[in-house]
């Protein structure tokens, strides 16, 4: 889908900003602009990403660099590229400012082109629990994303709907956290309407770390021992934080600032409350995977 542009940056784009590689490929992702499908799966595993496209009825590129691997094909007539990301939105912003620019900017003259892409960008990934009622081994659709990381504060970004009261509901619950100033972003009700209209739905924090900064401790130890507690307790108008996980506001919040829908998909892996995991992960992940490729 085409939108029209908004804003066009008049001065070309400076080497230092948009940096390209000595074939023309952009930096990190090294991909071309033709290698690039409307239809972005993102996933975090860089193995993950032959584990979808296996399931593809055609393959026309492989490629990668560092933990960005991405293979572009075909799921009957819809052309689909699956990425890896790596873990957290510091990688997400790489992954989606880099994509938005092999679409959107002209590479010759390093200025955004007179017509927009929308993409449809789709998250497949693990995720815990939160809440005692959710089963391990479910598939939630992620409706709202607080972001407990500081990625979205580094961008002009407008809320919509209810964001802006949702967002100053947290940040009157989270007050007493020093330095941690959630922001609110939600998925595209177009890709929602979509895909999961007949799965579970819920709010996914997005947390910067995997241990102490989601109530783990190993030796290290934490400074919000009851972080998950808190987030479990978390109320607005009857909606609940349900999930965490460490990409899905980073790629909402970006998706929207850039003009692109995006959705995320989790695969619930673990329950924080219950203290339980999925004695068989790789079958619920498969269940996202086949529900995503059969909807598309």
């Amino acid at each position: 889908m085409q939108i029209s542009i908004l804003f066009i940056k008049m001065i070309p784009i400076p080497e230092t900003d948009l940096i390209l590689n000595p074939d023309g490929s952009i930096y990190h992702l090294n991909l071309l602009p033709e290698d690039v499908a409307p239809i972005i799966i993102t996933v975090g595993d860089p193995d993950r990403v032959s584990d979808i496209s296996n399931r593809f009825d055609s393959i026309e590129l492989k490629k990668g660099k560092r933990e960005f691997i991405t293979h572009t094909g075909y799921v009957g007539r819809k052309r689909v590229s699956v990425i890896s990301t790596g873990i957290g939105t510091d990688n997400i912003d790489i992954v989606i400012n880099e994509l938005d620019a092999l679409v959107n900017l002209d590479f010759g003259m390093r200025m955004p082109k007179t017509e927009l892409i929308s993409l449809d960008i789709i998250r497949i990934g693990t995720s815990g629990t939160i809440q005692p009622d959710i089963e391990i081994d479910s598939i939630l659709f992620s409706e709202y994303a607080f972001g407990f990381d500081s990625l979205m504060h580094y961008y002009f970004h407008t809320l919509e709907g209810d964001e802006r009261m949702m967002q100053d509901h947290i940040h009157s619950y989270f007050h007493h956290l020093n330095n941690i100033k959630p922001y609110v972003t939600s998925a595209s009700t177009t890709l929602m309407d979509k895909f999961g209209n007949s799965h579970l739905k819920g709010i996914t924090a997005t947390i910067p770390g995997f241990y102490a900064p989601q109530g783990r401790e190993l030796r290290g130890r934490t400074t919000i021992p009851d972080f998950v507690q808190l987030l479990n307790t978390f109320d607005f108008n009857d909606l609940k934080i349900t999930n965490l996980e460490m990409e899905t506001a980073g790629i909402y919040g970006l998706a929207k600032v850039l003009g692109h829908k995006a959705i995320s998909v989790n695969a619930i892996l673990a329950n924080r409350t219950t203290m339980k995991f999925s004695k068989d992960p790789l079958k619920v992940i498969s269940k996202a995977i086949d529900h995503i490729l059969i909807n598309l």
